[in-house]
Formats: C-alpha cells, structure tokens, sequence
C-alpha cells in the first residue's frame, strides 16, 4: 500500500526508530520498511546511518539475537540458521558470530531430543522407514548430515558404520 502523503525524513526516522525498538532488525528489513513507507531513495542512507549510530540498527546483535531465538525456540540446526540469515543479506562474519553463540552441548542435546522425539513417533513404520524419516526430519530442521547420522545410529544401537 502506497502513502497518499510524503513523509519527511524526520517523520519516517521515528517510525523507524520505533520498528527497531520494538524488534532487533536487519539491514535489509529496514530498506523494506523505508520503501513501504515511501521515503525517497536518497533519503535512505541517511536514516539507516542515523538508526545505526544511534544503535537501534545493529546487524551483529541482530544475527545474534536471530540464531539464538530461532534455535532455543523452533529448534533450528546452524544450516538452516544460516540459510535464513543469508536471505536477509547478514553479512558473512555477522553469521559466523551469531553461529558461534551457540552453545556445542546445548547443541547436541537438541538434537539428540529430536532424534528420539520423532524416532519413538513412527512407531508404526518399519526400521528403515523410521530411520529415514527421522534424518529426513532433522535435515529439514536444518542439522548437519554428520551430527544427524551419528546422532540416529545412537539412538538406533548401530555404530556409524551400521555395525552393532
């Protein structure tokens, strides 16, 4: 939806001021709004520089604050963390630092939860079928291959090797 009136810069800085004060916010989620705003193209440099020294905008605490949340609360892998952060153009070290709050054994843990979650869920499916849904799962949740594949045969009684 379009504004029928041009907002001036000052107008759309306090809008923008409150969007990020509201919610840690990205780069990119902030030229977004400028746009829905109708704010001129020229104009955008200098908001975002102002929203930035005046540390409302802030992309590394924003990936930081992402990664975190999106682990702790949907239970998201680092690739599937990464891949959303790279669709809101977080800058690569920005990634790197958000991946690296993380902590390894809460990590696993989580993992290991989910492996056993689905796994007992498909209780009805036979033993192979069941082992593949339950990677396929974790997968989907954005887990790495190798921690998926030791974490199930863990949980299955079968060494990485499918050796008992």
């Amino acid at each position: 939806m379009a504004f029928s009136k041009y907002l001036t810069p000052e107008q759309a800085l306090q809008k923008l001021k409150h969007y990020c004060a509201y919610q840690e916010r990205c780069h990119y989620e902030v030229v977004q709004k400028l746009y829905d705003l109708g704010v001129r193209k020229a104009e955008h440099d200098t908001i975002l520089a102002t929203l930035i020294e005046e540390n409302y905008l802030n992309e590394e605490r924003f990936a930081i604050a992402y990664a975190g949340g999106h682990f702790r609360m949907k239970q998201w892998g680092r690739t599937r963390i990464t891949y959303a952060l790279k669709q809101k153009q977080v800058s690569p070290y920005c990634i790197k630092k958000a991946l690296q709050q993380i902590d390894e054994a809460d990590y696993e843990k989580t993992l290991r939860q989910l492996a056993e979650e689905k796994y007992r869920s498909l209780k009805k499916d036979q033993y192979l079928v069941r082992k593949k849904k339950t990677i396929d799962h974790l997968i989907y949740k954005g887990y790495e291959h190798d921690l998926v594949n030791k974490a199930v045969a863990r949980l299955t009684g079968k060494g990485a090797n499918g050796e008992e």
